[in-house]
């Protein structure tokens, strides 16, 4: 066997040919009328998948396609294109950041120089900005020779205002805050007439959520029943795929409040942080969810942590 791979592998060469790699792409999903998402691997960020590990999303318009989010890198723009084109031949002419990380905006530059707009409220600005070094610092290991290029490029005229409506080639769309999640200054894109909802990491669905440093839980969890009152008919996630506001409350809703009502008790109790994550370590209602052994531990610590300071 082994000589019959190399023989073809040396029948490939003489032909021209070099073997490579298969090629990464985004699987793309219709969500309704002009709306579309991009979704990435639930896993963590690699050499393969660029660092698209996230859900990403495109309207089509009349006046071109409105990117939302666009990915970790220079080297990710030309995939994002890729599956834009397998729709339509619009052009991508305006792109909107939902958040400060990485895979949310770092493309930007990429977009930029083709001349795209690029949109963003000055709250998430603020953190890109603030974000932008550390973030390219922990790509480079991961992505190697694939971040080459990749220049932080923040919008140059963000909105001042915690929301804007966007009228964009007919379609009407507005970019919100409605309070921190993931990152302070996580924002949504709402379409009004078709109900759908980009929440970018406000919403993880398929996988746990991560509850990094940066993040706010008791702001997070507060966050998320306020998109409630909007009652959209789709959610694209941050992570994950298209879903209901239902399936986003049990996968998203339903954690943060487990970890607000149960690490805040502990706190209260004055229980011991170890003695916390132990008893709390086993939560078999989201133990089916991607990621749950590597992440469930840190968010109970890093919940009880920021709790415990606010006692």
């Amino acid at each position: 066997m082994r000589r019959l791979i190399l023989a073809l592998l040396g029948l490939f060469t003489l032909l021209g040919g070099t073997p490579t790699a298969a090629a990464f792409d985004l699987k793309v999903v219709h969500v309704t009328g002009p709306a579309y998402a991009l979704v990435g691997p639930t896993g963590p960020r690699t050499y393969d998948n660029y660092g698209l590990n996230a859900t990403f999303g495109f309207i089509v318009t009349r006046a071109g396609v409105v990117l939302i989010d666009s990915g970790a890198s220079e080297a990710g723009g030309p995939i994002i294109e890729r599956a834009v084109a397998a729709i339509t031949q619009q052009p991508i002419t305006v792109v909107i950041n939902t958040g400060s990380q990485d895979h949310r905006w770092l493309g930007n530059g990429y977009f930029a120089r083709k001349g795209a707009r690029i949109v963003a409220l000055r709250r998430t600005v603020a953190t890109e900005t603030q974000m932008a070094g550390q973030e390219l610092q922990q790509l480079k290991p991961v992505l190697k020779d694939r971040i080459v290029g990749t220049r932080p490029t923040p919008s140059p005229a963000p909105v001042a205002a915690d929301e804007t409506t966007l009228d964009i080639g007919g379609v009407m769309l507005q970019l919100r805050w409605l309070g921190n999640a993931h990152f302070a200054g996580d924002a949504v894109v709402w379409l009004p007439e078709q109900q759908v909802l980009y929440s970018g990491d406000l919403v993880f669905v398929d996988r746990l959520l991560g509850v990094l440093p940066s993040s706010d839980v008791t702001a997070w969890h507060n966050t998320f029943h306020r998109m409630e009152k909007l009652a959209p008919r789709f959610i694209v996630p941050g992570h994950g795929n298209v879903c209901t506001l239902q399936k986003a409350q049990r996968e998203t809703g339903a954690y943060l409040d487990w970890l607000v009502d149960n690490v805040g008790a502990a706190v209260d109790n004055w229980d011991g942080l170890e003695d916390t994550v132990q008893r709390l370590a086993d939560a078999p209602q989201f133990s089916r969810l991607a990621d749950f052994d590597t992440l469930h531990r840190s968010n109970i610590n890093r919940t009880f942590v920021q709790l415990e300071a606010r006692r």
